[in-house]
């Protein structure tokens, strides 16, 4: 045993210096390269301009190869293919004076051909090890075909169901999204010490999920307060799992673009956390700064650099004015030499020093794009994804011996399974859940299909169905409900594909109104009229208004979008060959009055019970509807049932730096085997600042075999019951700290740690 601990403490020592002798040889390197460069090429490194099909912004680059052999381009993105990205690559190494290779950047935020589950589903999930393996087979695929850079996670922690890019994050809770974040971090970059397998970028810093209104661009007002304790974690969980870029947002903070907020980009992110990457804007918000009359372009560059951004995307201000800005006084040559030190740090740890060409792979990407391994990963995830939300008389799972009808705008139509963020997906390589069903079922029952309804009564939200060639056609809906109801008569089972498009969620699909739209409703209603068992598949990116159809729908299946292999995953699970495990990461509403609506909220000196049934005067509840949510936030059935024990604490008391486990015993009840996700929560009951009358502090995803019983532990200490003062101080005080556990955030037993 000594032996081998000697062994082990030599290994150690030498892969640190090796880390160490690596990291003197690329800062010797950077020396000697950035020693060659002259002022414009120090500043070109800071340009980063979009000159492909994928844009998602307003502006296009038309001139880039003139500006790559000039060497005032850093990177580029939205380039997609080894060809293309080789040829821009070839420019400049073999064009350019100092040949600085590229970096190549794109939006891969749920994988790159083989598509994922949307990341708010992949949230549901609570399995950071399928999450973890989804990103590791989108950095597969993406590296393969000329992209080294990805503009993923997205962090941005929101309980605004009207924003559409909630579709792209983790959820209202900050200590679940922080946990994701560094999964997804580690899953892209890699382990490997001084060097990324795919550069991640970590998005959009900070408080982007607060915009008023749920409008895309919007401001955000909120405390410094909040933003520690509720909307910052997850960035700062991307910077200790040693993220290499991040991506200032295009909001207002405190009234100032956060990105030329100093306090945020500089006393915060570096100072604070210690982050070593560098710093990118968001598309084009140099000049988006000018237009909310920050002053002009030469300005709001200057305010952006001097805060702390390192490159700015798609607006060619650092380019055109910071060399004047040097002469001026205005900035310094030195922090530029910072900024493009950081950048090219970014270029060696990827290789592209070495073989600028290495992520140009043609012969890989054919072996790992649509692999079976990958298509299997996507497919476990979406499964594991999916949250049963209701299931009266245990009509689900169906059996495949029976005459099914699948009714609905989403039933076959293969592009609307797989979520905003997918331009890169080729359908022809999956199927749709209709052609899954007729797939599942072969040889014991039947499909039927009929689409039933538009989408929406809105012209405006069925053209956004529409966009990147999702549309879903738009017919009569008398005609189309009535042939519905014609197959709906002949099946023994109906099953409902509705909800949302993929494109009315993601950047810039905001909705005011996020419910099932009129004519899906409609239909609904007549063929619940039918009195067959009828099953609800909800598909959407969002939380969506449900309380008519928890009221009347026996089975809901909550699928999200999941993905290019959505259709086999949903037929898994609504046939039984899985058990569904998901659950909640967003509180889901009665009304949209309640909105933002989240399960960690404080209490007020006025507070109303969620199981309040009626109006009470002179508190804080609503006179027409109670302060309960529809589905609280870590809900989730199954075709299985669990009991839980009392919690217990391994003491009753700790001290302030000591530790204490806390325990629960969980017994699968049911006669299915199945995967629980048990849920830890606190409410500090004697701290200087207000705090959430639940905040989640730990999970476990345990599997257990029918009638198996298992303990659960989880250990607390400081680091997990603390909280932030305005400056970003942790704090805590001596008082009583209550502990839930349980299967939610509401349905959990308690017991009462005392602090000393």
């Amino acid at each position: 045993m000594i032996r081998r601990t000697i062994i082990l403490g030599i290994a150690a020592l030498l892969a640190v210096q090796a880390i160490g002798q690596s990291e003197a040889a690329m800062n010797q390197f950077i020396d000697n390269l950035m020693a060659k460069m002259t002022l414009r090429e120090k500043i070109g490194q800071l340009n980063l301009n979009s000159i492909g099909r994928n844009s998602t912004g307003t502006f296009q680059n038309s001139d880039a190869e003139q500006k790559i052999k000039a060497g005032d381009l850093g990177g580029i993105l939205n380039v997609c293919g080894a060809e293309a990205v080789r040829e821009y690559q070839k420019l400049a190494v073999k064009q350019s004076r100092l040949g600085i290779p590229l970096l190549t950047g794109l939006d891969v935020v749920h994988g790159y051909k083989t598509i994922l589950p949307i990341p708010l589903a992949q949230a549901c999930s609570w399995d950071t090890a399928a999450i973890c393996r989804g990103a590791e087979v989108a950095a597969e695929e993406c590296t393969a075909d000329g992209i080294n850079w990805n503009y993923s996670p997205m962090v941005d922690v929101s309980a605004e169901i009207r924003w559409g890019r909630v579709a792209e994050g983790n959820g209202e809770d900050p200590f679940l999204s922080g946990i994701i974040a560094a999964t997804l971090v580690k899953g892209y970059q890699g382990n490997e010490p001084g060097q990324y397998r795919l550069l991640s970028c970590v998005k959009h810093y900070a408080g982007y999920g607060a915009s008023e209104a749920g409008r895309d661009y919007n401001m955000v007002d909120i405390s410094r307060v909040m933003l520690y304790n509720r909307y910052l974690n997850p960035y700062k969980a991307a910077v200790k799992a040693g993220v290499g870029s991040v991506m200032s947002s295009f909001n207002l903070i405190e009234g100032e673009s956060s990105t030329q907020n100093k306090w945020l980009l500089t006393d915060v992110l570096r100072d604070q956390w210690g982050f070593k990457g560098f710093l990118v804007t968001d598309y084009g918000t140099i000049n988006e700064n000018v237009r909310n009359g920050m002053g002009t372009q030469y300005e709001t560059a200057v305010n952006a650099f001097n805060a702390g951004t390192d490159m700015d995307m798609c607006c060619d201000a650092f380019v055109k004015h910071l060399a004047e800005a040097v002469k001026r006084g205005d900035v310094k040559e030195s922090d530029i030499d910072t900024a493009c030190r950081r950048v090219l740090v970014a270029k060696y740890k990827l290789g592209l020093f070495r073989d600028p060409y290495k992520f140009c792979r043609p012969k890989d990407y054919k072996r790992v794009v649509y692999s079976k391994e990958h298509r299997e990963v996507a497919r476990q995830l979406a499964a594991e994804s999916f949250v049963l939300l209701r299931n009266e008389g245990n009509l689900l799972p169906l059996s495949k011996n029976q005459k099914i009808a699948l009714i609905g705008p989403l039933g076959d139509s293969k592009r609307n399974l797989i979520g905003c963020w997918s331009a890169n997906d080729e359908p022809d390589s999956y199927i749709s859940l209709y052609q899954a069903m007729q797939e599942a079922v072969k040889g014991h029952g039947s499909v039927t299909c009929a689409q039933g309804s538009n989408v929406s009564d809105n012209t405006e939200v069925n053209k956004a169905v529409g966009y990147r060639g999702r549309a879903i056609s738009v017919g009569d809906n008398d005609q189309l409900k009535n042939e519905a109801l014609r197959l709906a008569r002949e099946a023994d089972v109906i099953v409902c594909a509705m909800g949302e498009g993929s494109e009315m969620t993601g950047e810039s699909a905001s909705l005011a109104n996020p419910q099932l739209g009129g004519p899906q409703r409609r239909l609904l209603e007549a063929l619940l009229q039918l009195h067959k068992p009828l099953v609800l598949l909800n598909f959407a990116g969002r939380p969506t208004i449900m309380k008519w159809e928890s009221e009347h729908v026996p089975a809901i299946l909550q699928v999200w979008f999941g993905g290019s292999e959505a259709g086999a995953a949903i037929c898994d699970v609504l046939f039984g060959d899985k058990v569904p495990t998901g659950k909640l990461v967003n509180t889901f509403p009665q009304q949209l009055g309640q909105v933002p609506m989240y399960y960690n909220h404080i209490s007020t000196g006025r507070p109303v019970s969620e199981t309040n049934k009626g109006f009470k005067r002179y508190s804080s509840n609503y006179i027409d509807v109670t302060n309960a949510p529809v589905y609280p936030f870590g809900y989730g059935l199954s075709y299985t049932t669990y009991h839980y024990s009392a919690p217990t604490l391994s003491a009753p008391e700790m001290s302030l730096d000591g530790k204490v486990t806390a325990s629960v015993t969980v017994t699968n009840t049911g006669q299915r085997d199945g995967d629980e996700i048990v849920q830890l929560y606190i409410h500090d009951l004697a701290a200087h600042i207000a705090r959430p009358v639940r905040e989640l502090k730990g999970f476990r995803r345990i599997h257990l075999k029918a009638g198996e019983s298992q303990t659960v532990q989880f250990e607390l200490d400081r680091s997990l019951l603390e909280y932030f003062d305005r400056e970003g101080n942790a704090q805590l005080e001596p008082g009583e700290v209550k502990i839930y556990i349980g299967p939610n955030s509401r349905d959990t037993q308690e017991t009462s740690l005392m602090l000393r």
